[in-house]
């Protein structure tokens, strides 16, 4: 199920980056005392008293009219369609300026709850700053220090009261649910409608036509699958959205929600960074993943075309080694009937528990192959192993120090793991504790 998404804007300088960076718990955004440094809205998650939710860090809202604050703006207000709950930012020591208040007008065109941060009250003396804020007309008002870390406990307790209500997905147990992801115009929604053997979702070929994730339940050789196709992005008014980094939020929504990922490439275009960043939101969030690389009829071919491109895949996506890769047609149907049955694979592996007597034999066999690092005084000692977790496999080994857990060694683990147990397509995760705890 998707996270609630907040948003964080406000003219430029107010501290986005900063408070960003504080809800994120690392620091993410670029921060530099100079009004426009961040162009791009930024992802990440957050956690406060146990909710988790998704925050995108925005470039600005400007009612100058340079091409540079133009730009913010748009992606600003792509940010506010996407998010549940706003977070409007203000700047304590300046006090409500022209740009605050149009910035406001365009939040009460947006019907989302808003909460509004007066930053950089960095103490209590600075809190009679705060007041004038109301008068923007959003109700309470909260002072919050972004370099200190003041304050920022109440606002997210305001932030939370306005997420709305989590309804879970209502599919049986075992149907697998597939995202379809990837920058706009790869032939995502070309790919949905092969899978699905009939024209259920619009098809063009100007980025962004499907606006929403639109879920599809069908059988297949007595398996339920749900598709969840992301393929676009919005197109209104303003909101310019010819690049392809705008279709980020949708897909995070949609592989939250998924068990298996469809990461689609375009076999004319290659591998672009952005596909790369799209796919580490799948592999961030744990699901399994299939590579799909579509318009492979259109592509000029000899006998080494696909291991070319294949190598390129592994060495673009060094994070996915697990990942299987498929060339197809959507539009020819070429390979399409290898899709499901892959996907079949990659959500069973991801579903896949490991009785503990055979996992920690694969465990000391691997021990016994290779020993475990030392820091030069003690040697890493794996007591016990055990699986407490599917979708995707968690493993937990009992050590004597997570510390001597080089991740040289981890990956080592990794390696036998799925020599062993066949997990392609899925993540697994190994977590060193200390046999105490």
């Amino acid at each position: 199920m998707s996270k609630p998404v907040v948003a964080i804007v406000g003219r430029p300088n107010v501290g986005k980056s900063t408070i960003f960076n504080r809800m994120a718990g690392e620091r993410l955004a670029i921060v530099e005392d100079v009004p426009g440094v961040t162009r791009d809205r930024v992802y990440s998650k957050a956690e406060w008293v146990n909710q988790e939710f998704n925050i995108i860090d925005t470039g600005g809202i400007d009612v100058g009219g340079g091409s540079l604050f133009q730009q913010m703006r748009h992606q600003a207000e792509i940010a506010l369609e996407e998010a549940d709950v706003i977070v409007f930012l203000v700047n304590g020591r300046d006090g409500v300026t022209g740009a605050d208040e149009e910035v406001a007008s365009l939040l009460f065109r947006t019907d989302k709850p808003v909460v509004v941060g007066v930053n950089k009250i960095d103490n209590l003396e600075m809190q009679m700053d705060i007041y004038d804020f109301y008068r923007l007309g959003f109700g309470e008002v909260y002072p919050v220090s972004g370099s200190h870390g003041l304050g920022l406990g109440d606002m997210l307790d305001a932030v939370l009261r306005h997420f709305p209500e989590v309804e879970g997905d209502d599919y049986e147990e075992d149907t697998i649910r597939m995202a379809v992801i990837g920058r706009p115009n790869v032939g995502k929604s070309s790919l949905v409608n092969a899978v699905l053997g009939e024209e259920r979702v619009i098809v063009s070929d100007m980025p962004g036509t499907t606006r929403d994730a639109v879920d599809t339940v069908f059988e297949r050789d007595g398996q339920e699958y749900a598709v969840i196709d992301t393929a676009g992005m919005r197109k209104r008014g303003k909101v310019y959205e010819n690049t392809e980094k705008y279709s980020v939020m949708r897909a995070l929504r949609a592989i939250e929600r998924s068990d298996v990922v469809l990461m689609v490439i375009d076999g004319e275009e290659g591998i672009l960074e952005q596909d790369k960043k799209i796919a580490g939101y799948a592999e961030d969030a744990g699901r399994a993943i299939v590579m799909v690389v579509n318009k492979w009829d259109a592509v000029e071919k000899d006998d080494k075309t696909m291991s070319r491109f294949t190598e390129d895949i592994r060495e673009g996506f060094q994070f996915l080694p697990y990942a299987p890769v498929l060339f197809l047609s959507a539009v020819t149907k070429q390979r399409m009937q290898h899709l499901l049955p892959m996907v079949k694979e990659a959500a069973d592996n991801h579903n896949l528990r490991v009785p503990t007597n055979v996992l920690n034999d694969v465990i000391v066999d691997a021990v016994i192959m290779n020993p475990t690092p030392t820091d030069g005084v003690r040697r890493l000692r794996i007591n016990y192993a055990t699986q407490v977790a599917v979708g995707p496999p968690t493993i937990v080994l009992f050590v004597n120090d997570p510390d001597l857990l080089h991740f040289s060694y981890h990956r080592y683990l990794e390696n036998r793991l799925r020599e062993a147990f066949h997990f392609e397509g899925t993540p697994i995760k190994i977590i060193a504790r200390k046999k105490s705890d």
